[in-house]
């Protein structure tokens, strides 16, 4: 199979990097939007509109499937995507959801949502899980996170500072759902700041979770053909992918 990835930027490489080690695909076509990162702020009708000049691109490759890396997109964008796309379009907040509620049953716990803006208050995470009967939601939005990642910055005494910034009032979380797919190249500074104590929910693998289930997906392939393509600044969302996904 031969699968798009979207993302507003360099965030969907940690999708793609879930992708690769489960080897469930031949080709992998990934696309970033870096000319008009970050989503977060947008408001939603832009954001749809970007979502679908995305598609137009991806019908350049013949794809099979279509993920859409981009918590934004997936909160906004993705019934107009499936609606024009001839192949599935797959989000990442359904497969987030059911990533939690598999592996954290306590609905009492405190939990932790972290998103940009727009992600955070389109509610589509805290309306789901409430409806699940999970009580103790705290839904936070740390935009300033994606633009540390887009950087390269990934750990070190600036990222401590923001998640201050953004944690210093927040109970620790037994749960961190990490609503943004630029998040999991942070997960380890997250994690590390509340002492290793939360389970953190990683998009990238509640996708590969979501595709095994839901699509019938499975691992059979050797090696995957991996393609990047950008906006703007390509090369610089390569050397990114280059330090992450080589990790």
């Amino acid at each position: 199979m031969k699968i798009g990835v979207f993302d507003s930027g360099a965030g969907g490489l940690s999708v793609v990097k879930s992708l690769l080690d489960h080897k469930l695909f031949d080709e992998i076509i990934y696309y970033g939007d870096t000319a008009r990162v970050p989503y977060g702020p947008k408001d939603a009708n832009t954001v749809i509109r970007y979502s679908l000049e995305a598609l137009e691109f991806f019908n350049n490759f013949d794809i099979d499937l279509l993920i859409t890396a981009c918590n934004t997109v997936s909160a906004y964008a993705i019934t107009e995507m499936q609606s024009k796309a001839s192949y599935p379009v797959v989000g990442v907040i359904e497969p987030g959801i059911k990533a939690l509620v598999n592996g954290f049953t306590d609905k009492d716990a405190p939990i932790l949502i972290i998103g940009t803006r727009a992600t955070i208050a389109s509610k589509r995470y805290q309306h789901a899980l409430e409806q699940l009967g999970y009580q103790n939601l705290t839904a936070l939005q740390t935009g300033l996170f994606v633009s540390m990642v887009e950087e390269g910055i990934f750990d070190g005494p600036l990222l401590y500072e923001t998640m201050h910034h953004y944690f210093k009032e927040i109970e620790t979380p037994q749960a961190i759902i990490l609503g943004c797919t630029h998040f999991p190249l942070i997960s380890e500074s997250i994690k590390s700041y509340f002492d290793d104590i939360p389970t953190l929910i990683h998009s990238g693998e509640a996708i590969v979770e979501y595709l095994e289930e839901r699509h019938g997906i499975k691992e059979n392939v050797e090696e995957t053909k991996l393609s990047i393509y950008a906006s703007d600044n390509v090369e610089g969302l390569r050397a990114i992918a280059n330090r992450w996904l080589n990790d």
